[in-house]
């Protein structure tokens, strides 16, 4: 899987200059600068363009054009950088339980497991506004609390749960069974995400880019710049003003989202 992979540009790209041995520190440090450098977007599902999961392609768009991407794209590229150094990652779905609860959720999300000498470590790139910037030990109940965010595995019968605490409440994300999975169980989940109906990303805009002091998140026209543990709220006037701010804080023009369709904004249709 890792022979397309130039490892060199993707350090590039994240600004990584630090050790590269198949160690916690390492992995940690790996995290936050992919997290850092490449942000959460699903404009190439509203643009109708498909998402496409060959590390040739990822490379193209993630690295090369310095664009985003979701879980799968996000993932993928992340265990194929850890794999070429020597980790062993695993490969897991999950069901995101944000808005469904599991009965009624479809795995349509991707993370990692990474073993290493002091155990067994939850990574987790894709998630978005929740996403955890650190690795999260396998552990039921302990807590990990970085730069004003806290998230935990919990352990409920066969399920894992990863939760967060928001400012307001606990937040369960996802659940998952921590089954291996194969690259071919996540075209298809990448395949109903990025085409089927119901899906929020064809549906929603999502984005989200980490800055020095926080991170900017928009949903459809709802921006949230966080600044520590303080935030302001504003609304996109127009797709000029979504271009604008992708230039401002995602580190990328693209041109085409003046032209945008959100099923969910109907003035922008």
């Amino acid at each position: 899987m890792t022979a397309s992979l130039d490892l060199d540009a993707y350090f590039n790209h994240i600004g990584w200059g630090g050790a590269t041995a198949a160690s916690y520190e390492t992995l940690a440090g790996l995290l936050r600068a992919h997290m850092a450098a490449i942000p959460f977007e699903n404009l190439d599902v509203l643009l109708g363009r498909p998402v496409r999961l060959d590390l040739a392609s990822l490379q193209a768009k993630l690295v090369d054009a310095r664009r985003g991407g979701y879980c799968f794209e996000h993932v993928t590229l992340f265990a194929a950088v850890l794999e070429q150094l020597g980790f062993t990652p695993v490969r897991h779905s999950a069901r995101v339980v944000l808005v469904n609860p599991r009965t009624a959720a479809p795995r349509t999300h991707m993370f990692l497991t990474v073993p290493l000498a002091e155990g067994t470590f939850v990574v987790d790139p894709g998630f978005g506004v929740l996403a955890p910037k650190v690795p999260l030990p396998l552990e039921d109940g302990e807590k990990v609390t970085f730069e004003h965010d806290t998230h935990w595995m919990a352990r409920d019968g066969d399920f894992w749960v990863l939760r967060a605490q928001t400012t307001e409440k606990r937040v369960d994300a996802w659940v998952s069974t921590l089954e291996h999975d194969n690259p071919v169980d996540f075209e298809m989940a990448n395949h109903y995400t990025s085409t089927h109906p119901a899906s929020g990303f064809i549906n929603r805009l999502m984005l989200r880019a980490l800055t020095a002091d926080g991170h900017v998140s928009v949903m459809n026209r709802d921006v949230t710049i966080r600044h520590g543990s303080g935030s302001s709220s504003s609304k996109l006037d127009d797709r000029a003003a979504l271009r604008a701010l992708l230039v401002e804080y995602f580190g990328f023009d693209l041109p085409e989202v003046e032209h945008l369709r959100v099923p969910s904004i109907p003035e922008w249709n």
